[in-house]
């Protein structure tokens, strides 16, 4: 799961409180070899979409911080971006959140002889995600033995992400 760790956490750490004073929500960081070496900040505004221009104004904040603050050594590009429809689960707040919508996940070790489940999110309970696969089988995944999660693109999730989009476009005529 997104246990940032080494200069993700750093970051994450410095870059969480300036998003909230934003307005936004951070999802993940994430150091990857891409391009060289490449800073990934995903975030989204508290109804969970997000724009190039919120990208550019996180950008414009948060690439002075991280040249004042210096916790990455060596050079990088910035990345800032929307977890997109298709989003990972990476914060058990997540699994809540997307309670009723279908998600892969990938688990550190095996459950039943499988490390990968596709199923419905049912809901959160203490540190554990229940999640009706194969059917209406129910099986409860701790926290942290999952590895990976994400959703999965649906019709479903498809109309929501319209839905919001038309009410954003109502309220800027507003």
């Amino acid at each position: 799961m997104v246990r940032e760790e080494g200069v993700a956490r750093v970051v994450a750490e410095l870059i969480e409180p300036v998003l909230i004073d934003l307005g936004y929500r951070l999802v993940r960081v994430r150091m990857t070899a891409e391009n060289g070496q490449t800073l990934q900040i995903m975030a989204e505004r508290p109804d969970g979409s997000m724009t190039i221009d919120d990208c550019e104004a996180i950008s414009r904040v948060v690439s002075p911080l991280l040249d004042v603050e210096d916790p990455i050594p060596t050079e990088y590009n910035l990345e800032v971006s929307s977890p997109g429809l298709d989003r990972p689960l990476v914060r058990l707040g997540d699994f809540d959140r997307w309670a009723g919508h279908v998600a892969r996940f990938e688990l550190v070790r095996q459950i039943d002889g499988r490390r990968r489940f596709r199923g419905t999110i049912k809901g959160v309970t203490g540190g554990s995600i229940s999640v009706a696969v194969e059917g209406d089988v129910e099986i409860v995944l701790a926290f942290e033995d999952i590895a990976e999660a994400k959703l999965v693109m649906t019709d479903e999730l498809f109309r929501l992400a319209l839905k919001r989009q038309q009410e954003r476009d109502e309220e800027d005529l507003d």
